[in-house]
């Protein structure tokens, strides 16, 4: 008879400046609509109600997606890392489970855009043997993503199999 494997639920949640950075990433394309209806409106202010319809879409999309999305974001996120693998949820409206075993791991890469940079954080991406694509951990203090990277290295260099 085979041992049950218990699966760790991850415990670790980004860092607490990723809802504002991942809010401000979402307002730079806001921000573009916003003055591309500024626009529309000084060039053909006829018809106010379709501008006031596209003015009231614009704002709740606002509201949504930098306002509301990126703290919904934030308390879904989680990861986790042990001996036999990496733990990702991840999502807002779809949530996403992964869990990527260490015996597959093939790379372990850091990623950290403008705002990411700006704001000290790293995203972690653990690509792997499998056609499901890298697990992601995002939105990491830059120490912590640095530790992360050499706990994995670590754990990964320990192991006897093969990841391909």
């Amino acid at each position: 008879m085979s041992q049950r494997v218990e699966l760790t639920e991850p415990a670790h949640r980004p860092s607490r400046k990723a809802p504002l950075v991942w809010a401000l990433g979402a307002a730079i394309p806001w921000a573009g609509l916003v003055l591309a209806q500024l626009v529309w409106f000084a060039v053909q202010p006829r018809e106010p109600w379709l501008h006031a319809v596209a003015a009231v879409a614009t704002v709740a999309g606002i509201v949504l997606f930098v306002g509301v999305v990126p703290w919904w974001r934030y308390r879904v996120h989680r990861w986790d890392i042990d001996e036999r693998a990496v733990y990702t949820r991840t999502g807002w409206l779809t949530q996403e489970r992964r869990i990527a075993p260490i015996s597959r791991v093939q790379t372990v890469d850091t990623e950290r855009g403008p705002l990411d940079r700006l704001f000290g954080l790293a995203t972690v991406t653990v690509t792997t043997a499998s056609s499901a694509g890298a697990v992601r951990i995002v939105a990491l203090d830059n120490e912590v993503a640095d530790a992360v990277v050499a706990r994995l290295t670590d754990i990964a260099a320990l192991g006897d199999q093969d990841a391909t």
